[in-house]
């Protein structure tokens, strides 16, 4: 399992693309979890976002949040090398 997870919920926005084939295959460090709900009722339906190690990162749109995501990964690594 990875250093870094990545946590969607299914009702998002962010589930319109492979995220988590997606994020494992760009970094192999990072779990991503699809969960029913990550308790933030009514900002999945509004805005594209994921917790990344408990951070909650969120996107104007898909491509935004995907960007946004990315970076928050490579911050994450960071710390670890």
């Amino acid at each position: 399992m990875g250093i870094v997870i990545v946590e969607i919920c299914e009702s998002n926005l962010l589930q319109t693309i492979e995220a988590e084939q997606l994020f494992e295959s760009e970094y192999p460090e990072v779990s991503v979890l699809i969960s029913d709900c990550l308790s933030f009722c009514g900002l999945c339906r509004l805005k594209p976002y994921a917790l990344v190690n408990g951070h909650r990162i969120k996107g104007k749109d898909v491509d935004d949040c995907i960007n946004k995501i990315r970076q928050a990964i490579e911050a994450e690594l960071t710390l670890y090398q």
